[in-house]
């Protein structure tokens, strides 16, 4: 649950500015309320406070990074196709968690899970404003194609490593980087603990 410590005026315009609602607050204490994509910012003196599943995207856009992110992602699939989930970790450049999560995806394969998770991940990272990423993932699939040193023959694929390198055009500098199951550890934890949530 992230404390962002700020002003809560300054923090509502944040939000009026990207188009999220603001409301009154439900007690005397609190001094707004919002809701986004499965999450609740909730400001009182100081700080606000941001509730829900996927926190990551209103959190951004209530915090101003820059810098260079570390972006570790994962996704899962049970049964191949079948019940799916992602898992995401996004670091700062000297190792700060930023935010992380997991969450159901419904149904379908392990290698489009995989793509979603990427897709997931650099869109928080881009609504954070950080100016480059590297990313880590355990799918060589997945960052192959992105990299463009293997074919994307399946037509979903291909147009998931689209939006992959639509995002990336968003930042001054990318990397991606296939990495071992175990450095990837966390994500890949995520990703299953979103399976136990369901």
């Amino acid at each position: 649950m992230p404390v962002i410590e700020c002003d809560p005026a300054a923090a509502r315009e944040r939000l009026e500015a990207a188009g999220i609602a603001v409301e009154s607050g439900n007690t005397d204490h609190e001094r707004w309320r919002a809701e986004s994509d499965g999450a609740t910012a909730v400001a009182y003196d100081g700080k606000v406070v941001v509730q829900g599943s996927d926190p990551g995207k209103l959190t951004a856009v209530l915090t101003d990074e820059g810098g260079r992110a570390h972006v570790y992602v994962d996704g899962a699939s049970r049964g191949n196709p079948g019940p799916a989930a992602i898992g995401w970790v996004i670091l700062t450049g000297d190792g700060g968690i930023v935010t992380e999560g997991g969450k159901r995806i419904g149904s379908t394969t392990n290698n489009r899970a995989e793509y979603e998770a990427l897709i997931h991940a650099l869109e928080i990272a881009a609504d954070y404003g950080f100016d480059s990423v590297e990313v880590r993932s355990d799918s060589e699939l997945a960052v192959r194609q992105v990299r463009g040193e293997w074919d994307t023959n399946d037509p979903d694929l291909r147009e998931r490593r689209v939006r992959v390198r639509e995002l990336f055009r968003e930042f001054d500098d990318w990397s991606i980087e296939h990495v071992p199951r175990e450095i990837n550890e966390r994500a890949d934890s995520l990703a299953n603990e979103a399976f136990e949530d369901g």
